[in-house]
């Protein structure tokens, strides 16, 4: 699934980023190389690194 239509982020690269130790959206995007650009990605990017986080 894609979180990030902007920057072309995937649900599985996020996670990725959130099991090399981002807890926010901005420290996962920029462990991607990218940054958020619109923002409305962020709340759903949230979300996810929150499920990531629990389950770890």
């Amino acid at each position: 699934m894609v979180v990030c239509v902007c920057n072309a982020i995937r649900e599985k690269d996020l996670k990725e980023a959130v099991r090399s130790g981002a807890d926010t959206p901005c420290s996962a995007y920029a462990r991607l190389g990218r940054r958020p650009k619109c923002g409305q990605c962020v709340p759903f990017a949230r979300t996810l690194i929150a499920a990531e986080r629990a389950s770890a």
